[in-house]
């Protein structure tokens, strides 16, 4: 029988700290497939304002702040996944331009968009909406929805940072989700940037949920 150890660990990522609880987190508290899609974010977040939901940790945001944002805002809707946030900016000497507060994205996005508030970059990074086939559909209105919103509240030319992680949402409808969302939000969008996740959580060709992750970077224009 294995001894007892502590499971709260600081990992160091793109030269960066964080404190992961490996035993209480999501998944193994840590998303390490997303580690070079972080990177990716470097070229449009420098002089900043940057919004981020669906945070969970604050990785992306702080990504953001180390990359020269000028101001970093995330939300999430777990206090706990917050106060960790939080803490994360603090152990990386951001927290002066990275702050965390709890909330509904669904709602207070939508609120913001009336009130015309406007970012340069927008990051949305969601948990999976679903993993039947049988609410797919609901997955995909949830996907198209949060984007849309996003759009909504970036200013002419900034940027969409957007995620999924639904398997069952494969890349060509994750893309047309995107596109609907675009046309919805009356808005103009050119892809940056598309990527999967991390080599090293390999796809296998001929099973389609190892292609599991959807990173999309794209300019967000008025029509």
């Amino acid at each position: 029988m294995s001894a007892p150890f502590n499971t709260s660990i600081v990992i160091n990522e793109n030269g960066l700290k964080f404190n992961v609880d490996i035993e209480n987190g999501q998944k193994t508290g840590y998303f390490l497939d997303q580690q070079d899609n972080r990177r990716a974010i470097q070229h449009i977040v420098k002089g900043a304002d940057v919004l981020g939901a669906f945070t969970y940790t604050g990785t992306f945001e702080i990504h953001a702040a180390h990359y020269g944002a000028k101001s970093v805002f995330g939300i999430d809707i777990s206090e706990n996944a917050v106060a960790q946030a939080n803490k994360n900016a603090t152990l990386n000497g951001l927290d002066k331009i990275c702050k965390f507060e709890a909330m509904n994205a669904f709602d207070v996005l939508k609120v913001w968009a009336k009130e015309e508030k406007k970012y340069d970059v927008v990051m949305l990074d969601p948990p999976a909406f679903t993993k039947s086939r049988e609410t797919i559909q609901k997955a995909i209105t949830g996907y198209k929805e949060i984007n849309l919103r996003g759009m909504k509240l970036i200013k002419n030319g900034g940027f969409l940072v957007t995620s999924s992680c639904t398997n069952l949402v494969q890349p060509e409808l994750f893309l047309h989700t995107i596109q609907l969302a675009a046309k919805d939000a009356r808005k103009k969008i050119k892809q940056v940037v598309f990527n999967a996740q991390a080599a090293d959580h390999p796809i296998i060709m001929g099973l389609e949920n190892t292609n599991y992750l959807k990173f999309l970077i794209v300019q967000v224009s008025d029509i």
